[in-house]
């Protein structure tokens, strides 16, 4: 063709996901697969909401636009329930409803950073962070993958490598590919850290609601001055299991979401209003619901660990936790594509290659088990003993 593409649109990698389930297309012979890819739930909704939804759908207001920050009752319903999760005083206008987190993480972004300037993002990534960094020219200024530590990052690397153009700190936690949780100590180092240099640390927390134990992940908000130094993302997707009606959030500041509001207008107008209204009624009726996937995302966690104590395969756990498995596979000097693309084609488990999420991650893979059982543990253990590479 012709016409010229943006570069830094075309020097972006492809998306890891459709890659992966790539590699087994047409496939009709082998063993049954363990899908241990994407990190999506896979037991459905309540029928209380699915009910409730076909009800809302009478409303003709159901079809038009909902405000470009959302609902007011679900921004008041969240900023209650991070309230009563965390103390301090969150109100309606510190929330921006938007379609899904990662469309949270680019408007905020786009809200805090231009091209030229530099986001600080502990490896290993989730992809779309990166990807979307790369894409607004933003360069990601990465902090070393730390195994030793249980994958945490380190706050003294951070503040060796904050400069004049550092916009923000990101972190992930419970972290994507590797499960980890964050200490609230670590968590708060981060913070102060970002306070000292006027920028703000944004917190992914999608799967805080998949966390080991029952106590706040953090105390930041029950600073009163909270605004003024944390932007905390989420997504209603892993709670109540509404992945495809695309809804999460940015709370932070009234001046930074007067800010987002104005990409969010251009970008999609609003989240759709169904999955607003999806949200608002699983923050209304599903915690007791919430509670007992919660437990079973901690049994998958229980039965993971114990096959990679047990298994003798040569793939061993470095951290696991929420969804995800982050597992050093035995096969030295292989690229991870090629290890992830074995398992896939000649085990029968799918499963996304360390490379996906950064440099200096050929020798990891990240398993994802909100889609598997813990039943599936053991043959999945039994499959990984046999993985030989020629």
């Amino acid at each position: 063709m012709a016409y010229r593409l943006n570069p830094l649109l075309g020097a972006v990698v492809e998306p890891p996901i459709a890659e992966v389930h790539g590699w087994i297309a047409g496939r009709t012979a082998g063993p049954p697969l363990i899908d241990m890819a994407q990190a999506v739930p896979r037991y459905a909704p309540p029928a209380a909401m699915t009910r409730h939804l076909q009800e809302r759908l009478a409303d003709p207001e159901i079809v038009r636009y909902a405000p470009i920050v959302g609902l007011p009752d679900l921004r008041a319903a969240f900023a209650a329930h991070l309230q009563g999760t965390y103390g301090g005083r969150i109100a309606a206008e510190n929330v921006a409803v938007t379609a899904g987190c990662n469309q949270a993480f680019c408007l905020v972004m786009m809200t805090l950073a231009q091209a030229g300037d530099e986001v600080i993002l502990p490896l290993p990534y989730y992809f779309n962070h990166q990807m979307w960094l790369d894409m607004l020219g933003v360069r990601a200024v990465h902090l070393a993958f730390r195994p030793d530590r249980g994958g945490v990052p380190d706050p003294a690397e951070a503040a060796a490598k904050i400069g004049p153009r550092t916009r923000a700190i990101v972190l992930v936690s419970p972290n994507n590919p590797t499960g980890a949780i964050y200490p609230p100590a670590a968590i708060t180092a981060f913070q102060a850290l970002a306070r000292r240099h006027d920028i703000p640390l944004v917190l992914d927390e999608t799967y805080k609601d998949f966390l080991p134990g029952d106590d706040a992940a953090h105390g930041l908000f029950a600073d009163p001055a909270w605004p003024d130094g944390l932007v905390q993302l989420y997504s209603f997707s892993k709670a109540f299991a509404m992945a495809g009606h695309r809804v999460g959030a940015v709370t932070a500041a009234p001046a930074l979401i007067a800010q987002l509001a104005k990409a969010m207008d251009c970008v999609a107008i609003c989240a759709p209003r169904l999955g607003q209204e999806a949200a608002l009624y699983g923050l209304g009726h599903l915690a007791p619901w919430v509670a007992g996937n919660r437990a079973t995302m901690r049994e998958r966690v229980g039965a993971v660990e114990g096959v990679f104590r047990a298994n003798g395969s040569g793939y061993s756990l470095v951290s696991c936790g929420a969804y995800f498995a982050y597992v050093r596979h035995p096969h030295a000097g292989r690229a991870a594509k090629d290890v992830s693309r074995h398992l896939a084609r000649d085990l029968g488990i799918l499963t996304v290659p360390g490379s996906a999420f950064g440099p200096g991650q050929e020798d990891f893979v990240r398993f994802a088990f909100a889609n598997v059982g813990a039943e599936a543990m053991p043959e999945m253990a039994r499959r990984l003993a046999e993985s030989r590479m020629a």
